[in-house]
């Protein structure tokens, strides 16, 4: 915006934005002092808890300038509007050459018939990361690209969480796999174990009666064999005397 014969003029005329959600965004004005005075300005706008400005008022030497930084809220979701319907007010007036850039006293902005206050009106333009303007068919496309990265980003989240539980599903079950196997091969080798002596006790006593009872045969046939088998000769050697 040109001077023209005001007081100052502002570059550029209009706030860009560049909007991307959950981060700031910022755009700088530049201030000049269009004439041999000491000009004081202030900033207003439509929607003060979205926008932040350093400085908001200040003296500005003459045939000189400054910047105005203004700075766009982290935005949690794009707004509904197509068009960004926000608006800068920017007052100015002459001030004395004595008058303290810190301390501007409150009055210094007010309308009282006497003064002459100047304002200069400027509209906001939002633009997406792409680098278009806010145009209804751009936000469209802002807004649906935006709604799909953030579900894909909630879908990711969704199935990292899911992961993470089954993986540690899968290792509380395997863990808990290990231990019936190692409980199973300690009971097969105690079964093992005890199979072992037990079958080897037993064959121990069979071998030891087995042994018992043939001495005790032996025995029998030693002590008995030679008297019970005389009878046997007699009877059989007598039969053949009576025969012959």
């Amino acid at each position: 915006m040109g001077g023209g014969g005001r007081l100052i003029s502002i570059h550029p005329e209009q706030l860009t934005f560049e909007v991307e959600l959950d981060k700031p965004s910022y755009c700088n004005l530049k201030v000049v002092n269009n004439t041999e005075h000491h000009v004081a300005f202030k900033v207003k706008t439509t929607s003060p808890r979205k926008y932040f400005v350093r400085p908001n008022a200040s003296v500005v030497q003459p045939w000189d300038s400054c910047t105005i930084k203004v700075t766009l809220q982290a935005q949690k979701e794009y707004s509904p509007d197509v068009q960004c319907k926000d608006k800068f007010l920017i007052q100015s007036t002459r001030v004395p050459p004595s008058i303290d850039i810190d301390e501007i006293p409150a009055d210094t902005f007010n309308k009282d018939g006497i003064k002459v206050i100047e304002e200069l009106k400027l509209g906001v333009v939002y633009t997406s990361p792409f680098g278009h303007a806010n145009s209804e068919e751009d936000y469209g496309l802002t807004s649906s690209v935006a709604r799909r990265s953030r579900q894909s980003s909630d879908d990711l989240m969704v199935f990292k969480s899911t992961n993470i539980e089954a993986m540690q599903t899968v290792q509380r079950l395997k863990e808990e796999t290990d231990f019936t196997l190692r409980q199973n091969q300690q009971m097969q080798r105690e079964l093992v174990h005890n199979h072992f002596f037990s079958s080897k006790s037993v064959s121990n006593i069979q071998s030891r009666f087995s042994f018992f009872l043939s001495f005790q045969v032996k025995s029998v046939l030693f002590n008995v064999g030679p008297y019970a088998s005389v009878p046997c000769f007699l009877a059989y050697h007598g039969n053949d005397l009576e025969g012959k």
